[in-house]
């Protein structure tokens, strides 16, 4: 994990996050940190829903394109993902993915835990690509 850094961060403002998660025990690694599998399931959902609404209907994912873990996330951090459309193809959607952990509600401290770019796919009713609709 290298460019690892503890300075707290800001949530994005004026921003609601595409997901937020809380781990539970069961989703913990032998070393007691949350399973990074877990982490990136979460990111293809949360990029998921804005490749969702920005195709207006199915999609799927083809790539992952780049995926930067930065801290580790532990059993009590609230984590908050924040994805943002930055492509649009003619059938693909590309997705950058944010992820927050605020940790200790008492004095609550927010670091960038990942980071991550997703290909999404549009697909009509049949499972076939499709053309995504143009932005409103």
């Amino acid at each position: 994990m290298s460019d690892v850094s503890t300075t707290a961060v800001k949530l994005p403002k004026n921003r609601q996050p595409a997901l937020r998660v809380m781990p539970m025990p069961g989703d913990l690694n032998p070393a007691g940190d949350v399973f990074g599998g877990w982490i990136m399931s979460m990111v293809d959902i949360a990029g998921g829903i804005a490749a969702h609404y920005r195709a207006r209907g199915r999609c799927a994912t083809v790539a992952v394109n780049a995926f930067t873990f930065k801290q580790p996330v532990s059993v009590g951090d609230l984590v908050s993902f924040y994805a943002d459309v930055v492509s649009v193809g003619r059938t693909s959607i590309t997705v950058d993915v944010q992820v927050f952990a605020e940790r200790n509600p008492e004095s609550l401290f927010v670091v960038k835990v990942t980071e991550a770019k997703l290909t999404y796919v549009a697909l009509d009713d049949h499972g076939n690509k499709r053309p995504v609709p143009p932005a409103e």
